[in-house]
């Protein structure tokens, strides 16, 4: 098969590979309809996080089921499914509070820019969409595997009806976060954006305002806005130091912040946060909890988070993809195997 191998900062290729097979009883292998690049990629692909040369890259992930290990239940060969980029059993104490990305037992399911993936605990990672979708419907779903996932479980750290929410972020999990903030019932959502691309669409996801300036300018402008207070809920979609301080700050007391970035370089002052009266929730997107209802919301034509894909290539071209997202030309690339 062909997958997509990351040898070194800013060289991506595609060449054969093995079809993975079932190694375990829990096991399923899917064939890929569609994958992608994320922005947590860019992490390796710019050399700032160190990885082993070479290494199969991606975790984002739909298809059609072509085999299952024998313990394996709750998918069969022939469904379309989703899974999370965190595989888990499902079963354990984490995954039943509502934590399968920090399974007992979790594997995280790399490799996935490839015409085949093999998902480890396939019953707790993998759900089957009712019937198999459209064409259209394909991009919308790839989406739910990480950033429409990510991006609720951003908004998942408090936002209720009515709230003032502020989006630091627009990348697709940014962009993701404030269609969340939209169906959870927020009632003003500001992203912070400098691209009008960007721009337009946060506003077509349901975005009220938009605010350009960063840093402590952007705390100023957003409690500007709240009336000197700061939002209800921020939610923080990039991981750099700036956009954590931004997003704590720009929260009123008793607020909350939703961290997804995964933290490079980031530092918090103890003794700010405690005066604060911010709560923070953050960490690895418990996907697979939300993957029911966003596949539904999918499904049904109520959300369509595909249209963070604006840059749409085969496989054998997942180096340009890798360049235009690295490139800021693109919100976010996928590959058709």
């Amino acid at each position: 098969m062909r997958a997509a191998v990351l040898y070194g900062p800013k060289d991506v290729r595609v060449e054969e590979r093995d079809v993975p097979k079932i190694l375990k009883p829990t096991d399923a292998v899917i064939r890929t309809f569609a994958t992608c690049v994320c922005g947590s990629d860019l992490w390796d692909y710019r050399g700032i996080n160190p990885a082993k040369d070479p290494a199969p890259v991606g975790h984002e992930y739909v298809g059609i089921v072509q085999e299952v290990g024998d313990q394996v239940t709750t998918v069969r060969p022939g469904q379309f499914v989703v899974g999370s980029f965190f595989a888990s059993d499902g079963t354990c104490p984490n995954c039943l509070n509502g934590y399968p990305s920090n399974c007992l037992n979790r594997e995280f399911v790399g490799g996935c820019q490839a015409e085949y993936v093999r998902v480890p605990l396939a019953d707790g990672t993998l759900v089957a969409t009712p019937e198999l979708p459209t064409d259209a419907q394909v991009p919308d779903l790839l989406a739910c595997s990480d950033v429409m996932g990510t991006g609720w479980w951003a908004a998942a750290a408090g936002v209720q009806p009515g709230d003032t929410v502020a989006v630091v972020g627009d990348g697709a999990v940014g962009l993701s976060a404030v269609l969340a903030a939209r169906e959870l019932g927020a009632e003003r959502i500001i992203a912070m954006s400098r691209h009008a691309p960007r721009q337009n669409l946060a506003t077509e996801f349901g975005a009220t305002d938009i605010v350009t300036e960063r840093g402590d300018e952007g705390v100023a402008r957003i409690k500007d806005m709240t009336g000197g207070i700061g939002a209800d809920r921020v939610l923080e979609c990039v991981g750099t130091d700036q956009s954590t301080q931004q997003a704590l700050n720009s929260t009123r007391p008793g607020g909350g912040v939703g961290i997804t970035g995964v933290p490079h370089g980031v530092t918090l002052d103890g003794t700010a946060l405690f005066y604060s009266h911010v709560a923070v929730q953050g960490g690895p997107a418990p996907v697979r909890r939300f993957l029911p209802d966003l596949i539904d919301r999918v499904m049904t034509g109520r959300i369509n988070p595909g249209r963070v894909f604006d840059h749409i290539l085969p496989l054998s071209a997942a180096a340009e993809g890798y360049q235009a997202m690295d490139e800021r030309r693109a919100i976010k690339t996928l590959l058709r195997p």
